[in-house]
């Protein structure tokens, strides 16, 4: 299925000549790479540790690329409209290098997961996301929370590193599981709901505004990341549970709220 997504991508770059957008389909082979790994590695080894941190790298590289390119976009957007002053930094080369450091960080951690070079990696590309959100204005979207909840969703990528980082210099005071459900639930969950929601509404003719209901499960699936990073800390199966529900409660919120605008004629 991966690959048949590849494949339909290229398919569309190539017909629309959006030649930038050739550099998505590498995380997207790697994802299907690692798809294929998990069974092989599962088999031979009995465990699965390289191929999933291979598949989250991917993840957070391909959020990384199309992140940066979506939330400072449909922040300028919003801002010039409703909320005209200091407005998203133009993709400079720090983006570009922010993206590598955390590519290199990312491969480190996939294959030597606990040596200080990839915890040192891990802290650098850590500054970097978090520096190169600051300067999307996120702060100045609260009034919008379908802008607000990309800015939202992305900060659990620079988080998601900090805690890997900190997972390998300091393993006693922060368990590795909170790094990895930083960056999976956090930012892979919360990412993906915003921006169906969002590529739903525009692209069924829907005014792109968020009602309570989307408010609500935006606030759920936020929910449910923090709580998965508590129980990493806690151990507990009640936490576990509760992140469980808001979890279920974003993603089930999401099929009752604009399941209907996927079925039916695009509004005009």
């Amino acid at each position: 299925v991966l690959l048949a997504v590849a494949a339909a991508a290229a398919r569309e770059i190539v017909a629309g000549r959006n030649w930038r957008n050739l550099k998505v389909l590498l995380p997207l082979a790697i994802l299907a790479c690692a798809n294929g790994a998990f069974h092989i590695e599962a088999h031979l080894q009995g465990t699965s540790d390289i191929s999933r941190r291979l598949g989250m790298a991917a993840a957070i590289v391909l959020i990384s690329l199309i992140g940066g390119r979506i939330i400072p976009s449909f922040t300028r957007n919003w801002l010039v409209r409703e909320n005209p002053g200091r407005l998203p930094a133009p993709s400079d080369r720090f983006d570009t290098a922010s993206i590598a450091i955390s590519a290199i960080a990312l491969g480190a951690w996939t294959f030597v997961p606990d040596n200080s070079i990839s915890g040192m990696l891990m802290a650098v590309a850590a500054i970097c996301q978090a520096w190169r959100l600051s300067r999307w204005a996120g702060e100045r979207t609260l009034r919008d929370p379908l802008v607000l909840i990309l800015h939202l969703a992305y900060a659990f990528v620079p988080l998601g590193f900090a805690f890997v980082s900190a997972s390998i210099f300091f393993p006693a005071a922060v368990p590795v599981a909170a790094g990895l459900h930083t960056l999976g639930t956090g930012a892979v969950g919360a990412m993906t709901l915003a921006v169906m929601t969002r590529a739903t509404l525009g692209h069924t003719g829907r005014e792109l505004k968020a009602g309570r209901g989307t408010s609500f499960i935006f606030v759920a699936v936020l929910l449910a990341g923090a709580l998965r990073i508590l129980a990493a800390f806690v151990s507990s199966g009640a936490v576990i549970d509760m992140a469980g529900a808001a979890w279920m409660a974003a993603f089930a919120g999401f099929l009752l709220i604009h399941g209907a605008a996927l079925t039916t004629p695009k509004a005009r």
